[in-house]
């Protein structure tokens, strides 16, 4: 696979490090990375096979307000 030099600031790629336990700075932003897509692909997943006919609606209320 090729690869790519990307210039990134400093304490981005510290803070990357920190929240991801990741102990290179490659790998710190590789991870992230990763995760960005694969939960692109898990977004799609969900909006496809629902075929656009489940929908998400507020729970009703079990009794009706009283005033």
């Amino acid at each position: 696979m090729a690869k790519v030099t990307v210039g990134l600031d400093a304490e981005l790629v510290v803070e990357v490090m920190v929240l991801s336990g990741a102990g290179s700075p490659q790998d710190a932003v590789e991870l992230v990375v990763r995760d960005y897509i694969a939960r692109g692909h898990r977004t799609e997943e969900r909006t496809e096979s629902g075929g656009g006919s489940a929908r998400i609606s507020a729970p009703q209320p079990l009794e009706p307000p009283q005033g």
